[in-house]
């Protein structure tokens, strides 16, 4: 990110950041799909590098500030996302050891379970998280928007 980022809004940022993720997940399956394990797996990294970027920075920045200026306590919808980044770790590390024992049909299954509930989280996340954060945080964001600079 760079100061030009931070003209873009909370919103725009993290959607875009599901945009990336998901353009990188394309690669690795149509890698898987060729059945060059070896490419694949250059793709996979790149891919659970970018997940993983995406899972920190909610968890580390946005959730926390989120919970800290609304004031939801238990009602907020950041416990539910925070178990599902959970489930999303567990079928990372599902597909990287498929992708290492180099099956990929496996690392492809295991994947389709994976977009399953990226696609549902996305949805709650886009259509509902990030609008109120960026409504609660507007004042914020550029403070927000040069810590995930660091990301």
């Amino acid at each position: 990110m760079t100061n030009a980022d931070i003209e873009t809004s909370l919103t725009e940022f993290f959607e875009q950041d599901h945009r990336d993720c998901d353009a990188r997940w394309v690669d690795v399956e149509e890698l898987l799909d060729t059945a060059d394990i070896e490419v694949a797996r250059s793709a996979w990294q790149k891919y659970r590098k970018a997940m993983q970027r995406h899972l920190a920075m909610e968890e580390e920045v946005l959730f926390p500030a989120f919970d800290a200026k609304s004031e939801m306590a238990a009602g907020s919808p950041v416990a539910a996302l925070k178990l599902e980044h959970q489930q999303m770790r567990g079928f990372l590390e599902q597909i990287g050891v498929a992708i290492e024992a180099g099956n990929a049909e496996e690392a492809m299954d295991i994947g389709d379970n994976l977009l399953i509930l990226i696609q549902h989280h996305n949805d709650r996340e886009e259509g509902m998280l990030y609008p109120m954060a960026e409504n609660l945080l507007s004042g914020d964001w550029e403070d927000l928007a040069v810590i995930l600079e660091e990301y």
